[in-house]
């Protein structure tokens, strides 16, 4: 069988830096940020440890090589990605959103967009780049025919883009000063579509600071700082655009093939949503473990002994193995087949709806070992709690949108329900 788990040198080799990230600048920072009252303040205070990052080259490996970058296969970003969450998602799905935001460009981008790329090339400073794709409102149903689609504009004017519109939970879009991030991949729809169909109309627009500032104040502003749940240092805004100009060299994606770059974008990220799955896992798998062969509950012996904290325990481990196993599987397969890319995909939305929802189960189940003891905000329970239960309704929920996605692929006359395992099957 052509199968091996062993990770190879390279695949070591990034788990290795990633991990020594992770326990040096990575795992302190809660100390650091829940210091500050605000999400906004929390966000900024993480801007040290992302510059060590830039430094580390963990910017600079999510870009393409063909575009100048160190970026690797998705295996190696799915193993980077779990070790990082594992110890603080926060601070680390501000880098990986950095990551995103970049994507759309890895995808489709062409030589004369490497200007765009240059501050993320660089091994210097803090630049943050943001996919600015949802909506007040939501964005599940935004190629229906006869539905209000996108209400974010672009406007040909001379030889200038016109922005203007609302976006919300677009992580760093406004930088970190919220004043604009370094760049934004702007989805949006233009006014002058070549058809009724809503897909013929959307495109992507670039939007680098250096337009935010040449353009009259208010044309981006910060509505509101959205506080959530949980990732409290994470900067996702509420921001608007109002007559801001960009010129024509910064369409990515002209009207009617900016779709599919936004599908493919988050295919990628539905593996790396797996990923982050598996990490939170781990994190709550070792914490219900060490507390269970560390307390006996006044017992003659310690938790573990018992049958019932032994089958909770187990019953998470073999979850974040099966989670593992399905998310690197679904990295390889999307990137290398077999299957053509409609069954390649299935893999990656397989991925991101099986163990975001796996995540949130296993992270109660480990609340469960623990008891009362894990509501006490010194143990780490409510956190990977509040951190899980958006795994599910980020980068694409798994209801509204993953697993209506899946539903296409099936409702296909050309669906191949085996093909991204064996191949196609005629």
């Amino acid at each position: 069988m052509p199968i091996d788990f062993r990770l190879s040198p390279a695949e070591q080799g990034i788990r290795s830096a990633a991990a020594a990230f992770a326990a040096g600048p990575l795992k302190d920072a809660k100390m650091t940020y829940m210091k500050y009252q605000s999400h906004q303040e929390r966000f900024q205070s993480t801007r040290p440890i992302y510059h060590q990052a830039v430094a580390g080259g963990l910017i600079k490996g999510q870009i393409a090589p063909h575009l100048g970058g160190a970026g690797g296969t998705l295996v190696e970003a799915a193993i980077l990605v779990e070790e990082m969450y594992t110890v603080e998602p926060s601070t680390s799905l501000t880098i990986f959103s950095t990551g995103l935001g970049l994507t759309p460009i890895n995808l489709a981008g062409k030589p004369e967009h490497k200007e765009f790329l240059a501050p993320f090339l660089s091994v210097d400073g803090e630049p943050l780049a943001s996919l600015v794709f949802s909506e007040p409102g939501g964005v599940a149903n935004y190629l229906e025919k006869g539905a209000p689609g996108l209400l974010t504009t672009a406007t040909l004017e001379g030889d200038e883009w016109v922005l203007n519109g609302e976006k919300i939970w677009a992580t760093n879009s406004a930088g970190w000063d919220f004043k604009g991030a370094d760049l934004q991949c702007v989805v949006c729809r233009t006014t002058t579509p070549s058809s009724e169909e809503p897909a013929d109309a959307i495109m992507i627009l670039l939007v680098t600071i250096a337009d935010i500032k040449r353009n009259t104040p208010g044309a981006f502003q910060v509505l509101r700082q959205v506080s959530t749940a949980g990732h409290t240092a994470c900067s996702g805004p509420h921001i608007k655009y109002t007559n801001l100009k960009v010129p024509t060299k910064n369409i990515l994606c002209p009207p009617g093939t900016g779709a599919p770059i936004v599908s493919a974008a988050f295919d990628c990220t539905a593996v790396l949503v797996g990923a982050m799955s598996v990490g939170i896992m781990r994190a709550a798998f070792d914490a219900a473990l060490a507390f269970a062969k560390g307390d006996n509950r006044r017992g003659a012996s310690e938790l573990l002994t018992r049958q019932a904290v032994a089958d909770l325990l187990s019953g998470i481990k073999m979850q974040a193995e099966a989670c593992r196993a399905l998310t690197w599987k679904a990295a390889n397969c999307l990137e290398n087949g077999p299957g053509d890319y409609n069954a390649r995909r299935e893999l990656a939305l397989a991925a991101k709806i099986y163990c975001s929802d796996t995540c949130t189960k296993a992270v109660t189940e480990a609340i469960n070992v623990v008891g009362i003891t894990a509501y006490d905000a010194d143990q780490p329970f409510a956190d990977l709690l509040t951190t899980a239960m958006v795994l599910p309704i980020f980068d694409g929920g798994n209801v509204g949108i993953r697993r209506r996605h899946m539903q296409q692929l099936m409702l296909s006359k050309d669906y191949d329900s085996w093909a991204s395992t064996y191949g196609p099957s005629k």
